[in-house]
């Protein structure tokens, strides 16, 4: 029997909010309803799409290519739905975009999608930079919108921030690595561990804070601007890792497997957010692609 749609937008649902309680709170149906539709998907897939875990569910390997599937399936039938409409978008402009590079991955393409599929003739003129250099175009007026760590802004007073997520650091390790075994690990071992350093949106900068802290020294095994050579490095064993759980995916590009643990003690969090300058007029088409946007960072996995 072939899977339904509505069997599709159920996993969708789970796989976006890793609970079944959540996503049937996000559809407004029953938790029965999200498990039956998942456990049939599974048995027409072949795979199991989660692994069940008291906190909720962890997406599987074939759940995470399956995944990308679904996505695609989902945006095609809008498409093809919008194809029909009766009064298709014609309002032309232009958005002017700014995005950091950590934040890039994370619901940035759904959000453009999105956006695309609402006002296809409207042109986004998008940039990736530092959130210094981010702040000071919306300051000077050379682009929309942008978004970045917002713990981190140096002029907040000038800009309207909208927080989205509020991300903890964790740490990163490898399938295998002794520490897979604990629940939480104490920073005084992470400390003694070789450290995959992102240098990026002072991830590093916080990460070496902590370390000092205890009066010791960094041991950097690799430096990189890189996310996904960050996985690759992790997952292949050549080091550690302490990074937010909003870019933590659990598959390096070569299919290896990035397992994350506490670390106890305070560890700083990363705010994710949206920011204008403050007091400037915002036209219709902007706050309609801040308010996709939004839902879709929201919707991340």
């Amino acid at each position: 029997m072939a899977f339904t749609l509505r069997q599709l937008q159920f996993f969708l649902a789970a796989a976006e909010q890793e609970s079944v309680s959540r996503a049937a709170k996000a559809l407004s149906i029953s938790q029965s309803s999200v498990t039956e539709a998942i456990k049939a998907l599974e048995a027409d897939l072949g795979v199991a799409l989660f692994e069940r875990k008291a906190h909720g569910l962890e997406i599987t390997n074939a759940g995470h290519q399956f995944l990308r599937h679904a996505r695609k399936i989902r945006d095609d039938v809008s498409d093809a739905r919008r194809a029909f409409d009766a009064g298709p978008e014609t309002r032309t402009g232009e958005i002017r975009l700014g995005v950091t590079a950590l934040v890039a991955g994370y619901g940035l393409s759904d959000a453009l999608a999105r956006f695309r599929r609402s006002y296809p003739a409207v042109t986004v003129a998008a940039i990736e930079d530092t959130g210094d250099y981010l702040e000071h175009l919306l300051i000077g007026g050379e682009i929309d919108v942008a978004f970045l760590i917002t713990s981190n802004l140096h002029n907040r007073h000038a800009l309207q921030v909208e927080s989205i997520a509020v991300s903890a650091m964790r740490l990163w390790l490898p399938l295998g690595h002794p520490f897979v075994s604990r629940e939480a690990v104490t920073l005084d071992e992470v400390a003694a561990e070789p450290l995959i350093m992102l240098s990026v949106e002072e991830i590093e900068e916080s990460t070496s804070g902590l370390i000092t802290s205890l009066g010791a020294r960094p041991n950097v095994a690799f430096r990189t601007r890189s996310v996904e050579a960050v996985r690759s490095l992790v997952a292949t064993g050549m080091g550690l890792a302490i990074l937010p759980d909003l870019i933590y995916r659990p598959w390096s590009l070569e299919g290896d497997r990035i397992e994350i643990r506490d670390v106890s003690g305070d560890l700083p969090t990363v705010q994710v957010g949206l920011a204008w300058r403050r007091g400037a007029p915002l036209g219709d088409i902007t706050r309609d692609f801040i308010r996709l946007a939004q839902a879709s960072f929201r919707a991340a996995p």
